[in-house]
């Protein structure tokens, strides 16, 4: 088994995805993670080294998100220590629509080294896996923007297209847009969740404003505060990001999964059912 392939970030929602697709092909990757051996820990420079070595292609997912402060330096360390050990392909997970993310792709396009860029749409998986998966299980689901369409893309299509772009030369020097096959709103999202899952789910239309300050009164760290403000206020009102793009059906011949598939798969492991306490 080949075992010259990183995944950073490889417990991560897409990461682990991207590991086990990777050994369904017969691949032993490197996780990239601090709890590894090697580990990676984005914080620690020292610990890239020895995750790098021998390394010739990588998947690269920076958390919490390319738009934070500090992350386009560190794309641009770990590319030119990657170029440095003799790393030969990089495939970045980026986001749709952000204009950091953005200068951490040209980052990646710039450097010398084979490339895939693949761009994503929020994540499916954020209903279950992430930060609106407690307003899911109290059944009270407050959020602003509720009539933005998004193209929610889920997180398994995400991993599958990133390992066929690692694995396939084809795709080097592109950028790879992964969509959900329809535009939804955060409405139809709790309806169908409601309806997959056998809940009554309130839902109330709030100010963005309104939304920050229930994050801070339930004080949520500041940097998280900031980082889902700036995906409100700057990548959901982006015309960028309310656009359905074709590129997993083209990578991976099939359709891209829609919500309802994904809502009816995740109801089916009772996630989204509060377990009471008596």
């Amino acid at each position: 088994m080949k075992s010259n392939i990183l995944v950073i970030g490889g417990t991560g929602k897409t990461g682990r995805r991207v590991v086990e697709q990777l050994q369904n092909k017969g691949f032993d990757p490197r996780i990239g993670s601090r709890q590894a051996s090697p580990s990676f820990d984005w914080d620690d420079k020292d610990t890239w080294i020895h995750a790098l070595k021998g390394i010739e292609s990588m998947y690269v997912t920076y958390y919490p998100d390319l738009a934070v402060p500090g992350a386009k330096d560190a794309i641009a360390s770990l590319t030119h220590l990657a170029k440095e050990l003799g790393v030969k392909k990089m495939v970045l997970l980026s986001g749709k629509g952000e204009t950091e993310a953005e200068a951490c792709e040209t980052i990646v396009m710039t450097s010398g080294l084979d490339y895939t860029i693949v761009r994503a749409s929020w994540f499916n998986q954020n209903w279950s896996e992430s930060f609106f998966l407690e307003p899911i299980l109290s059944g009270e689901v407050a959020l602003p923007m509720s009539d933005v369409l998004i193209p929610f893309v889920d997180a398994n299509d995400i991993a599958e297209v990133a390992a066929t772009v690692l694995m396939d030369d084809a795709y080097n020097g592109e950028i790879i847009e992964v969509t959900g096959p329809e535009l939804i709103t955060f409405k139809q999202i709790i309806d169908s969740i409601a309806k997959t899952s056998d809940r009554r789910l309130n839902f109330y239309d709030i100010t963005l404003e309104q939304y920050v300050d229930g994050m801070k009164h339930m004080q949520i760290p500041p940097d998280v505060v900031w980082l889902i403000e700036y995906l409100f206020s700057h990548v959901l009102t982006n015309p960028k990001n309310q656009v359905v793009v074709h590129d997993i059906e083209r990578v991976l011949g099939r359709k891209a999964k829609p919500f309802i598939a994904y809502a009816q798969e995740t109801a089916k492991t009772g996630i989204w059912n509060p377990v009471s306490v008596s």
